[in-house]
């Protein structure tokens, strides 16, 4: 009677590629849902721009705007994109503890992003400036704030991922992984360099 268990070289082969998650579909699948993520900005940023100066009485962007903050800030992202590239350079070296590093340093960079922008958005608050105060910064907390939790989001992301590189190396289910994410993580930098152009630079000018 045939042994239904599989050996252990073929178990490891089976949880490498797995018959249910073929690569090309699952990056076929996950392009799709950065489609739709598009969308979601594209009408957050028509929202923006209808409302955008509508100050209700209160204060415009050229008068609550930091660029200096926001400059260091979008470094910090651009430069987390940077640091994710040498990460897959190392996956497709199969350096594990290379790849880790570079995740991890990618991850900080983000995290300093996410923290820089809770600190803006609590000092519009505290200083009465909040999302309720004008169709402006409605429009303006919606699109900041709805990207910030999407990097929040791949970085909670990019831990799991690390844990999961860490068990079980670079697999091909997690290659594949570490693949999504990096489309993830180069279309919030895209998405942010369009906020930084059209909320924040041209918020300033008069």
């Amino acid at each position: 009677m045939a042994d239904s268990t599989l050996a252990a070289p073929d178990a490891l082969r089976f949880y490498e590629t797995g018959p249910h998650h073929p690569e090309q579909p699952t990056l076929l699948g996950f392009w799709l849902y950065l489609m739709s993520d598009c969308l979601l900005f594209a009408c957050l940023f028509a929202c923006y721009g209808v409302l955008g100066r509508n100050y209700a009485g209160g204060p415009s962007g050229a008068e609550l705007f930091e660029l200096p903050l926001v400059a260091v800030n979008t470094s910090l992202l651009l430069l987390s994109s940077i640091t994710y590239g040498f990460a897959a350079i190392e996956m497709q070296r199969k350096h594990r503890n290379a790849t880790l590093a570079w995740l991890a340093l990618t991850g900080l960079l983000g995290a300093g992003f996410v923290g820089i922008e809770l600190y803006e958005f609590g000092h519009l608050i505290h200083e009465g400036y909040g999302p309720q105060r004008s169709a402006f910064l409605s429009s303006f907390f919606a699109l900041v704030g709805t990207h910030g939790l999407h990097v929040s989001v791949g970085i909670v992301w990019l831990v799991t991922l690390m844990a999961q590189v860490r068990k079980h190396g670079l697999i091909a289910a997690n290659r594949r992984r570490i693949m999504c994410l990096s489309m993830f993580w180069h279309f919030l930098d895209v998405v942010w360099i369009g906020v930084f152009t059209f909320v924040y630079l041209m918020g300033v000018l008069p």
